[in-house]
């Protein structure tokens, strides 16, 4: 009856033990284990609200615009052009006086290196013919490139010298009859005017006219002969 007991107090003390040491370990555990140790569910998976990161800003494709034909091209000469010492295929460069805008939009810029070439050039002539010159352009650079145009012809003629060729003429013719008359009366009158305007005639001959000049700075418009589609 006495070993009933002993052992029935031993249980007793052993459950007892038990249960101290498992409250001892819940009031010892820390936030996070208890947290665990409860059971909460934790969500792992993402919400459908979070933000995306922002995606790079594309760059504006290129665009095309078209410089129709008929557009004028203003332009002021690098260099200096002479129609007695230039000649069909010398080339001359200048620059842009003006923008020139599509729609409100500037396409070329003022101050764009342009090229052309010298289309045809003839020297004045010694009594016949007047000096020519013809100019067109060949190309505008556009963002550091050269990009091909086709204009018309400009084309200039050189100032007459008729008048002043007749005044010559006339002045020799005179001064010859004058000669002739105080020689020999109307004869001589006669041969001294012949004499005289040959003499005037010479002097043509042996002058020049004037040729077709155009001084570096010079402006001069062109006119686009082509459509030139551009990219800005």
């Amino acid at each position: 009856m006495r070993i009933w007991k002993v052992g029935t107090l031993a249980l007793i003390l052993a459950i007892a033990s038990a249960c101290s040491n498992s409250s001892n370990t819940e009031e010892n555990a820390t936030p996070d284990e208890a947290s665990a140790n409860a059971g909460a569910p934790v969500d792992s998976a993402p919400t459908a609200d979070k933000a995306k990161p922002a995606e790079a800003a594309k760059p504006a494709a290129p665009k095309s615009v078209t410089i129709p034909a008929g557009t004028t091209l203003n332009v002021v000469l690098s260099s200096a052009l002479d129609s007695g010492k230039n000649k069909a295929g010398d080339s001359f460069t200048g620059n842009l006086s003006e923008p020139v805008a599509i729609d409100g939009k500037t396409v070329l810029d003022k101050g764009a290196k342009v090229e052309g070439t010298v289309v045809a050039a003839e020297g004045s002539g010694r009594v016949s013919g007047k000096a020519t010159m013809s100019l067109a352009l060949t190309s505008v650079t556009i963002h550091g490139k050269p990009v091909s145009i086709s204009t018309k012809a400009n084309a200039a003629e050189a100032e007459g010298t008729k008048g002043r060729d007749a005044a010559v003429i006339g002045g020799g013719a005179g001064v010859g009859a004058a000669i002739g008359a105080i020689a020999g009366g109307k004869k001589g009158a006669a041969i001294g005017a012949a004499v005289g305007g040959g003499a005037g005639t010479g002097t043509v001959l042996a002058t020049k006219g004037k040729e077709v000049k155009y001084d570096a700075e010079s402006r001069l418009d062109f006119t686009l002969d082509k459509d030139v589609k551009v990219t800005l």
